[in-house]
């Protein structure tokens, strides 16, 4: 018997001019590790809100949801809430106490368990997440993946057997989403925990899933096993469906094609050994620019600034200094807590530093920011004040005084594909709408310096695509970006230049193509793939079409 079943499922939202389900049907069986893939908008996060009874999305249902082959609305409430266990995209929206031990227990102490067995729950989880030191911290001052880490904690200690999660990785550093997901499949393997989820880090969860299914404008396009799934959505062509495909799997569909299936790897121990039978070349060298390159200008820099959230606390920012060119695209890696956002909120004027000193064009930053400087914050819902996006963007056009405002807010509501939420309010539309409208209020005043902290969380990998061309377009108009993320596929794209935080510092920065061939894990699945092989190595598709020659 199915753990989950969808029957016919439709939805749409009050008011909505399209359905946002439309007749779904699928089962998901006790254990399996359902992949759920999709653009932004598809119906992704609605489809997963529906089967947690306690945050379904108002609007109009038809069909069935069934739990265990018994509708689900006819499920006993708190069995419901105990065997259905739910990861937000953001984790702000999940945490609801002030200390780490008190959102660990507060779902447990919601269910009346005894002290003892609360306790010797939290020990176990504890130890087995490596979040033992952080139980006496208050939350507001853990990174963003810390705070998914005891979302994740918390749910699991309510003992679930099925496990939601809505992109769940999006605020990870790679190392950590690469704990996160072990932590996944190892409670899907060693439990039969049913696991469903949603996910844009393609590259790390396509090899953990059992079946892949594939959303499109509300409607079930795919229901495949992995390997199938992607040969699939390889043949059918549109960029909007190829652009899920992973970089491992899309490197052997694009220079080796028409492979069986079964034989397309899925991850980079299959890639290394499939490489190996084939023969690649380097193509000749381009030519090297022989004029003189400009003299590189610094726009901004931090001179041994240091900062800390308290004076007991350890120093987030340690003698950190940084120089930030014009119209370059600067890309900062590094693991959750090393103080990445609070460098960009400083370097935005918003945090004043402790010690040292930050200079915009030659001069002392200060506060409030200059108005040519936009920063967006890792939760966008914080630059949101109004009732409807579109709102928003008409006050944001005012306040700049911008000639053909509503024109221009609305050709950024078309590049960002969010005309169809303008009159919605920011809170109900999904972590990928909120964010790409964000971003539109942000561009509506044509800023001279861009400072997004993880401006790609929950976009899927098309809008990411056309993200990259945008801030590429942007960069030869005279904008600066720098960007905080721990998306390294995206930064291995389009960033100029990338430097590491660790420990309060910049430990390293390096242009783009030196930096990544140099890592172990802060780098790309292509790099991972052909270093040390008897191929040219790359670090992405795009600098494989340049230097590989296939006979």
């Amino acid at each position: 018997m199915a753990i989950l079943e969808a029957k016919n499922l439709t939805f749409s939202y009050p008011d909505g001019d399209r359905c946002a389900l439309e007749d779904i049907s699928f089962a998901v069986n006790p254990g399996e590790f359902v992949l759920l893939l999709g653009p932004s908008g598809s119906g992704k996060s609605t489809l997963l809100r529906l089967f947690k009874r306690e945050i379904a999305p108002h609007g109009r249902r038809e069909g069935e949801i069934l739990f265990r082959g018994k509708p689900l609305e006819r499920t006993d409430k708190m069995l419901a809430a105990k065997k259905i266990g739910f990861v937000f995209q953001d984790p702000e929206n999940q945490i609801v106490m002030d200390h780490v031990l008190d959102e660990l227990v507060f779902g447990l102490e919601n269910m009346g368990m005894e002290t003892d067995e609360m306790r010797k729950r939290v020990a176990e989880m504890a130890h087995f997440f490596g979040i033992h030191p952080l139980l006496d911290k208050e939350i507001h001052h853990l990174s963003g993946g810390q705070k998914q880490l005891i979302n994740l904690a918390s749910v699991l200690l309510m003992g679930p057997d099925v496990l939601l999660l809505d992109e769940p990785t999006a605020q990870l550093d790679p190392v950590a989403t690469k704990d996160f997901l072990h932590i996944i499949k190892r409670m899907n393997e060693e439990f039969g925990l049913t696991v469903l989820l949603a996910e844009h880090r393609l590259d790390e969860v396509f090899p953990l899933a059992d079946r892949v299914l594939f959303l499109e404008r509300g409607k079930l396009l795919l229901d495949e096993p992995p390997k199938r799934a992607l040969c699939r959505m390889e043949k059918r062509g549109e960029k909007a469906v190829r652009a899920f495909l992973p970089a491992v799997p899309r490197l052997f569909l694009e220079f080796f094609p028409d492979p069986d299936p079964e034989d397309l790897p899925l991850s980079v121990k299959e890639g290394k050994r499939r490489l190996g039978q084939y023969t690649v070349g380097a193509a000749d060298p381009e030519k090297e620019d022989s004029g003189k390159k400009d003299k590189e200008r610094p726009l901004l820099e931090v001179k041994a600034a240091e900062f800390r959230y308290g004076k007991d606390e350890r120093k987030v920012l340690d003698r950190l200094s940084l120089t930030v060119f014009e119209g370059e695209l600067l890309a900062i890696v590094g693991a959750n807590g090393t103080g990445k956002s609070t460098l960009l909120k400083a370097m935005a004027g918003l945090l004043p530093v402790q010690r040292g000193r930050i200079f915009y064009r030659g001069k002392k930053l200060a506060r409030p920011q200059p108005e040519e400087i936009a920063y967006l914050p890792q939760n966008p819902k914080l630059l949101f004040i109004r009732d409807t996006i579109g709102g928003e963007l008409a006050a944001v056009a005012g306040r700049f005084r911008i000639e053909a405002g509503k024109e221009r807010a609305e050709e950024l509501a078309e590049f960002f594909r969010i005309r169809h939420v303008m009159d919605r309010h920011p809170y109900d539309v999904s972590g990928g709408e909120l964010q790409k409208a964000a971003l539109a209020a942000l561009l509506l005043p044509s800023p001279r310096l861009l400072l997004l902290d993880e401006p790609t969380k929950g976009m899927d990998p098309e809008m990411k695509r056309e993200f990259a061309d945008l801030l590429k377009a942007l960069r030869k108009e005279g904008t600066t970006v720098v960007l905080v993320t721990h998306d390294i596929e995206f930064a291995a794209g389009c960033a100029t230049r990338c430097a590491m935080m660790f420990a309060g510092r910049i430990a390293a920065a390096s242009p783009t193509e030196q930096f990544f061939k140099g890592n172990s894990f802060y780098t790309t699945a292509i790099s991972r793939l052909t270093r040390n092989s008897h191929v040219p190595e790359v670090i992405s598709i795009g600098e494989a079409r340049k230097k590989w020659t296939i006979p």
